[in-house]
């Protein structure tokens, strides 16, 4: 029987460093017959100098595109591929050598529409990363909804690591949105039409985290966003987990009133206990996970960040009025 061929779509925008590093992890793959399709997304530092040094090594082709956004951008870059299954994946991961070899095994045995994988951390990483890493994937702060079916609700495929057959990308399209939840948008309407939808443990990408506090907070801002902007497209979508973070900010503003307001009521370890015990939770989490006192501690702090960035995005996309497929 015929391999089968992939078609893997990148769109980049002022990252040549990053496409240099995740060219150079598909350019060892064990399974070779797949193309690579790199969007420049209207780049002010573009990536086809670096592209180029590829151009005799891997089968890629570089398309220049305009500053559309990346969904929009990943369909310019389906357009342009010749697969018969579509893999998507983000500038900024690195993936295994047997990446791909693990995709087609796991369809060998499987009927598989669409698929997800994990989202790993970046074996360069350093302790903070390590830290923005456990936020991002613990159960305790974003219910594991970061590249794993451990999540709590339905699975759906996010692209930093998504793929589906051609016939999928018929079907639907491509993205409808240019960002803001454009992949989770896309996932749900897969799922509607009812393909399969599979999680391939094996297949994971080794994502490069946030290594500063400011840029973890306006990437957690823009996740606030992109959850409000999915729940008017898709109302369905939003679940009372979402709610979380802007509970914990009510109850964490709270329980500071109540520190100078009261500063010797009796009812000052009531309150302050669950925050207390839930601080206690994410560094024990941490520490076991990580086993460094460092991360662990760096982690609760990481934990504040992701709570507020979240919600202060979420009241800013409430107040915000765009069409709905912006």
């Amino acid at each position: 029987m015929k391999p089968t061929f992939y078609s893997i779509v990148v769109p980049v925008y002022n990252r040549p460093d990053h496409i240099d590093k995740l060219l150079a992890s598909l350019l060892s793959q064990t399974y070779t017959h797949f193309e690579v399709v790199v969007v420049e997304s209207g780049s002010n530092i573009t990536s086809e100098e670096v592209i180029s040094t590829y151009s005799h090594r891997l089968d890629v082709l570089y398309v220049p595109f305009r500053n559309a956004g990346q969904g929009f951008s990943r369909n310019e870059g389906m357009r342009r591929t010749k697969g018969d299954f579509l893999i998507i994946l983000d500038s900024d991961v690195v993936v295994g050598a047997d990446y791909v070899e693990q995709i087609d095994k796991y369809r060998g045995n499987h009927t598989v529409d669409a698929f997800g994988g994990p989202d790993d951390l970046h074996p360069d990483s350093n302790a903070y990363q390590r830290a923005v890493n456990f936020c991002m994937t613990s159960l305790l702060t974003t219910g594991g909804s970061r590249g794993s079916t451990r999540s709590l609700g339905t699975y759906h495929p996010r692209s930093f690591n998504m793929g589906f057959t051609r016939g999928v990308y018929e079907a639907t399209g491509g993205f409808r949105m240019p960002r803001k939840g454009e992949d989770l948008e896309l996932s749900h309407r897969i799922r509607a039409l009812g393909y399969n939808i599979h999680f391939i443990p094996n297949a994971s990408v080794y994502h490069e985290r946030k290594a500063d506090s400011l840029s973890f907070y306006r990437q957690m801002h823009f996740f606030g966003r992109t959850r409000i902007h999915l729940h008017r497209i898709l109302p369905s979508s939003f679940r009372s987990i979402h709610l979380s973070p802007a509970v914990y900010c009510i109850y964490l503003a709270g329980a500071l009133v109540a520190l100078f307001s009261m500063p010797s009521s009796s009812w000052r370890g009531v309150i302050y206990a669950p925050l207390v015990g839930y601080w206690g939770a994410i560094f024990f989490s941490a520490l076991f996970r990580e086993s460094s006192l460092r991360i662990a501690f760096i982690s609760v702090w990481c934990t504040q960040i992701l709570m507020f960035g979240y919600t202060m995005g979420m009241i800013r996309e409430v107040f915000t009025r765009k069409a709905a497929f912006q």
